[in-house]
């Protein structure tokens, strides 16, 4: 098996020091790993497969030889730093914003529209966490009932900020005044509608991305709604989704598509107090479903309840299975 020269830019923030956990988790085929972060982290080490690996400071030099390349580290060092990365002859994957909407860079989860991975020019865009766990469970079911119409509520995670949103969290459980303030409120038993800027529509920049993205990724127009929500939760983020379709289904169908849809877990017995929660999927790959019920006040429709490690499948992950297909060649 070929071994591969792998660069992660960002590699101390949450997403970067997870996705040396996936290469590890899923043997990726390494040669060298070069981890790179701001100069704050250089001296660093970070363990890879029981060997200490020091973080340098991000450099185009430290791109050399590297075949891929993913980025962490936010849209300004993406916008900066992929296309020098390009430039010296890697294919990045990039989990900020910065590329996601051009249109000649594809937007990918690899079980929902996998074939894009080989269309890139240089940069494949790993697209926001809560859309990826969306799409992953809608795209078998809009295959066979074509969807009409989806609204989706979020319940977000912490962790989504970063290790700065978990730290503030765990500064006000705890009673204490946070270092930094990552929110624009309380956190600690609080709900906030606001996750990142508002437009002047009314709609925050997390829910245009959801908005945006998932026709991308579909790869044609889905009218979706969005309203996104940060609770004061680890481990994962949760959606309520009212989809309705075109054509006729049953709540029987769409728990069979789903059981059989890669990547996706149901979990659907709530008479039991089985369905997905944030706690459950903290640390695991897949999409959990479950609270498959029919929406009765349309022909066809249903409600589903959507979980998934956001910092795992809604990033990490998913840049690394993209990784994969690429070095696999299919």
């Amino acid at each position: 098996m070929k071994l591969h020269d792998v660069a992660i830019v960002g590699a101390t923030g949450l997403v970067g020091r997870t996705m040396v956990q996936v290469l590890m988790e899923r043997q990726f085929p390494i040669n060298r790993l070069v981890l790179l972060a701001s100069e704050r982290s250089v001296g660093k080490e970070l363990n890879f497969n029981g060997t200490g690996v020091p973080v340098h400071a991000l450099s185009p030099e430290k791109f050399k030889h590297c075949e891929y390349v993913l980025f962490s580290a936010g849209a300004t060092v993406s916008k900066e730093f992929a296309p020098l990365a390009v430039r010296a002859g890697a294919v990045v994957i990039d989990n900020s914003s910065a590329f996601r909407m051009e249109d000649n860079v594809p937007l990918v989860v690899p079980e929902v529209n996998r074939k894009q991975i080989f269309k890139h020019k240089g940069i494949i865009a790993n697209p926001n966490c809560s859309t990826i766990q969306l799409v992953v469970a809608l795209k078998p079911l809009h295959d066979r009932f074509r969807i009409k119409r989806v609204v989706v509520s979020t319940y977000q995670s912490v962790t989504g900020a970063g290790k700065k949103g978990v730290d503030q969290l765990a500064d006000e459980i705890a009673g204490r005044e946070p270092a930094q303030h990552t929110f624009p409120h309380r956190i600690a038993w609080n709900a906030l509608p606001h996750i990142d800027l508002f437009f002047d529509d009314g709609y925050s920049r997390e829910e245009h991305k959801m908005m945006n993205e998932t026709s991308k990724i579909m790869g044609e127009r889905i009218r979706l709604t969005a309203t996104c929500v940060r609770i004061p939760v680890t481990g994962g983020h949760s959606e309520s989704v009212n989809i309705e379709f075109e054509k006729k289904c049953s709540v029987a169908d769409v728990r069979e598509i789903l059981q059989q849809a890669p990547g996706v877990v149901v979990l659907d017995d709530p008479k039991s107090g089985v369905y997905p929660m944030p706690l459950n999927a903290a640390g695991k790959d897949e999409v959990f479903v479950g609270r498959i019920r029919k929406d009765e006040t349309v022909t066809h429709g249903v409600n589903l309840w959507i979980v998934a490690d956001n910092i795992r499948k809604g990033a990490a992950t998913n840049a690394v299975q993209i990784a994969e297909a690429l070095a696999l060649g299919k």
